[in-house]
């Protein structure tokens, strides 16, 4: 099982980057909380992985530490949450936003995640309530967490496209409409933004 890579980012195509660690090029998938952590293309990153086998693709999910890979591997676990949607969840809060509305039974605020309605949400309170209080305790994370919009966005990378077309595809990969995705990102955008920042800025106008 892979467990962590280490190696040069080669590409940061959001929600998925390119990492070269022994002369072998892996793709993996990270959510937006991690994404923005990664450093820039050329230098050595280094993710956490959750490696997922199916019968049609094996596939690398990577983040920027322990806690946010725990966090994942608990929301696969719970009942209609599969990877795809735990790295939705995840890119619209981090780990500690996520353990705290679970803590606190913020349903409005998970609702607000696409592909989260009324019904998982509760699900995933009930679900999950008791192991992530376990998973704190464990790890000597904190019960309750401040919830914080800023999250940083110093690096930047190349881009492919410009930056509304990276930004909306960012969006598409994580589970959002097209409409909705091309309302936000035209309504934060700004003259000169770097694609990130304004996937970051749309994430956030949208929670």
């Amino acid at each position: 099982m892979i467990g962590n890579i280490r190696g040069i980012l080669l590409e940061k195509q959001p929600p998925e980057v390119l990492i070269e660690a022994g002369g072998v090029g892996y793709e993996v998938q990270v959510p937006m909380t991690s994404f923005y952590e990664l450093p820039e293309v050329g230098q050595e990153a280094n993710l956490c992985i959750h490696f997922v086998v199916r019968e049609d693709a094996q596939l690398l999910f990577g983040f920027a530490n322990k806690k946010e890979r725990a966090v994942f591997r608990e929301l696969i676990k719970a009942s209609g949450v599969g990877p795809k949607l735990a790295l939705t969840i995840l890119s619209g809060m981090n780990a500690q936003q996520f353990m705290q509305c679970v803590s606190m039974e913020d349903v409005t605020g998970l609702t607000k995640l696409p592909g989260v309605g009324k019904k998982t949400a509760e699900r995933l309170v009930i679900e999950m309530r008791d192991r992530l209080s376990k998973l704190a305790k464990e790890q000597g994370y904190a019960d309750t967490v401040h919830l914080s919009a800023d999250l940083p966005i110093e690096n930047t990378f190349v881009q492919r496209t410009d930056a509304k077309e990276e930004a909306l595809s960012a969006l598409l990969a994580l589970g959002y409409k097209p409409p909705q995705a091309s309302k936000v990102i035209n309504s934060v955008y700004t003259e000169g933004v770097s694609s990130e920042a304004l996937i970051r800025e749309a994430l956030r106008a949208m929670a």
